[in-house]
């Protein structure tokens, strides 16, 4: 019994490894050169819901397609019932623009004319015509380095419609009062004064070439030195001196800040020197410092015009003045200038005003540089306006306040003070109570009869 059933199982084990039934699955069978069996598999087969597609391949297709819900008819109250959806409007499109054709031998249509509507152009303004200055009575002669150049444009520009008033510029750009070999100030000055008797003002403006050695002798001397100074005041000095024996009104305008810090302390130390010295002979000093700096006391390159608008004043080279730094550099010089004239802007003859004889000059002030000319003396001209004005009334006096005494009347603080039925010894007689109402209001309780227009009185307004 365990003989065939160990014979049944080694049968059924030969079937399943090396078998006939087996190796039918395999399909063909090779016999390999060194021995043993390869068996190549059976093809793929091709599934039933398979489709080809274009590039060879084939997809495979649902078995079941979904079924769509039908829809429901009858819905609880508690059920939320769907709502039709709006169909999408469809899309419109704009229809292509016709464009001409361009087959061969057919002409094309030439594209139609944009019309653009023209602006009439502005007439140009006329050039304000200048104002000829043939024969000006008075002549303003401006000396000085290239920063004078700017104080002699800005002042042209102020006396252009004036044809009485010509402005002379007799600048030199690289000269200065250190090298006498380059321009020797004082003594170019003299010669044009002797030969144009009609300069009645001068200006002078120079200084921003000067701070290098003076030669004085065989001796140089370093800038800004002890020695260099006393020499550069006695310059000036020769220069001031000339307007001065001429009797010629002089007005030397300071030196402007720079963007060099250093050349600007230096510039200041040469202006300290200049109004030393032109004050003391007499003459008027501008200075311009303050025109040209920030509200920190430092360069600035943009600043207010004369009329009052943001402009850029100095030029890129942080020395030289644009165009409408010259008008402002003219501006603190025209100041001086009209009060020395004595007239109006725009107005070459003395004012009304101007007619007061010039005082004597003090022996403190130096040397008058005024001449001749009416309307020197500040302060006569001020009596003269004070003078005009109406008077005004006296103030009343101050009253007089009464005197206060030393000390009052003196009380006895420990004496007892009775007085018969206990009243104050200042208290006043009581008055009667005729209508009643303290007794009425503060004995009874009854409130006092309300007064028209009173907040207690709630009547109604007769009709």
């Amino acid at each position: 019994m365990l003989l065939g059933l160990a014979a049944l199982l080694g049968l059924a084990g030969l079937s399943v490894l090396g078998g006939g039934p087996a190796r039918a699955q395999w399909g063909d069978s090779y016999q390999q050169p060194g021995g043993g069996t390869y068996y190549e598999a059976p093809p793929r087969r091709r599934p039933r819901d398979a489709y080809y597609r274009d590039d060879g391949t084939y997809g495979r297709q649902p078995r079941y397609a979904p079924q769509q819900e039908a829809p429901r008819q009858f819905y609880w109250p508690w059920e939320d019932r769907p709502q039709p959806v709006a169909p999408q409007p469809e899309r419109t499109y704009r229809a292509p623009r016709s464009r001409p054709p361009y087959a061969t031998g057919e002409a094309q249509r030439p594209a139609p004319a944009v019309k653009r509507r023209v602006r009439p152009a502005r007439a140009p303004t006329p050039p304000k015509p200048a104002v000829a200055k043939t024969e000006p009575n008075v002549q303003i002669a401006v000396f000085g380095d290239s920063l004078a150049d700017h104080l002699a444009k800005g002042l042209d520009d102020v006396f252009e419609d004036n044809a009485d008033v010509a402005v002379i510029d007799r600048a030199k750009g690289d000269s200065g009062l250190v090298r006498k070999d380059v321009v020797d100030w004082p003594k170019v000055a003299q010669d044009y004064l002797q030969s144009n008797a009609k300069v009645r003002y001068a200006f002078v403006m120079m200084g921003a070439n000067d701070r290098q050695p003076i030669r004085d002798g065989d001796e140089t001397v370093d800038p800004l030195t002890d020695r260099w100074r006393a020499l550069y005041r006695a310059r000036v000095e020769a220069l001031v001196k000339v307007f001065v024996d001429r009797r010629i009104p002089l007005i030397w305008v300071g030196l402007p800040p720079m963007q060099s810090e250093s050349l600007s302390r230096d510039l200041a130390s040469l202006n300290e020197i200049v109004r030393d010295s032109v004050t003391k002979a007499g003459g008027t000093y501008v200075d311009i410092w303050p025109g040209f700096v920030d509200d920190r006391d430092r360069y600035a390159a943009s600043g207010p015009d004369p009329e009052g608008q943001i402009a850029k004043l100095r030029t890129a080279d942080g020395v030289h003045f644009t165009k409408a730094g010259d008008r402002k550099l003219a501006h603190f010089a025209d100041v001086e200038l009209k009060r020395l004239m004595g007239t109006v802007p725009g107005s070459a003859e003395p004012s009304p005003t101007a007619t007061v004889a010039p005082t004597a000059p003090s022996s403190t002030s130096g040397p008058s540089l005024d001449g001749p000319a009416p309307a020197t003396d500040t302060a006569a001209i001020d009596r003269q306006i004070t003078a005009m004005l109406p008077s005004l009334p006296e103030p009343p006096g101050v009253p007089a306040l009464p005197v206060k005494p030393a000390a009052g009347p003196v009380v006895p603080l420990s004496r007892m003070e009775v007085s018969p039925g206990g009243a104050l010894l200042n208290g006043r007689p009581r008055e009667p109570d005729n209508l009643g109402t303290v007794e009425r209001t503060l004995l009874r309780g009854n409130a006092p009869m309300p007064q028209p227009g009173r907040a207690d009185d709630f009547r109604w307004p007769p009709g």
